[in-house]
């Protein structure tokens, strides 16, 4: 059962006050990912208290940045079950969320959740970034791209930054040993028309872990042949 003191201590620790409807939310998130990860692999975590710190505490922190105004559009790529879409939805209603996933099994999981969290304004796409990035419904549409997905950053900058329009911010959210990989990505993120704002070092309330989130403004449009279709960010980073 979820320890209720969990998630509002650890609100609390980040600044984020978290009131019952949305503990409520939160506990019947946990008890459908519960299930279905029976069914379908959606996480390797199942303890109630790492959930609430490793998936629900981690999602929130980039509330902790200064970008997430009301009535923002945000995209999640590579969201799985629905990490950190879900929750920051959960927290700042107002805004518009697109979650996106290359597995249909994840995004018929997705659809259940929005429906019984009674969540508007936030819809599951099954797709590929590669693809939609490419897609003028989605290309250059969202003040921020998020990604907790694994992946190294200059391939996760091609696949996201397309997504995010001028004056925007693709964040990353990383481990804490970043600046090699960012070190690595500075050339992809230039190409893409980004630019490193931020890199801000988190330590996750309630445990000895430290997270970064990678935030990147977008400050001039993608060059249409990005992003490569064919796998290319992945094979072959720029």
């Amino acid at each position: 059962m979820t320890n209720v003191n969990t998630l509002i201590k650890g609100g609390k620790i980040l600044g984020i006050s978290i009131n019952e409807d949305k503990i409520n939310s939160f506990i019947l998130y946990k008890e459908l990912l519960k299930e279905w990860n029976k069914k379908i692999n959606i996480t390797s975590i199942t303890d109630d208290e790492e959930i609430d710190i490793k998936h629900f505490i981690d999602s929130i922190t980039p509330l902790t940045t200064d970008l997430f105004r009301k009535d923002i559009k945000m995209i999640d790529i590579g969201t799985g079950g629905g990490f950190p879409g879900v929750p920051l939805k959960i927290i700042n209603e107002d805004m518009e969320v697109v979650l996106l996933d290359s597995l249909k099994k994840r995004i018929i999981f997705l659809n259940e959740i929005i429906d019984k969290l009674d969540l508007k304004n936030i819809i599951s796409i099954h797709g590929r970034a590669e693809e939609l990035g490419r897609d003028k419904s989605y290309r250059e549409k969202y003040d921020i791209a998020i990604s907790r997905a694994v992946a190294s950053l200059n391939t996760l900058s091609e696949y996201c930054l397309p997504f995010v329009k001028v004056g925007g911010f693709f964040i990353s959210m990383k481990g804490s040993d970043v600046d090699e990989e960012l070190k690595e990505a500075e050339k992809s993120i230039r190409i893409l028309g980004g630019k490193l704002k931020e890199k801000k070092v988190i330590k996750l309330p309630l445990s000895d872990i430290t997270h970064s989130l990678i935030i990147i403004e977008k400050i001039k449009e993608t060059p249409t042949k990005y992003p490569r279709g064919g796998g290319k960010p992945k094979k072959k980073p720029l």
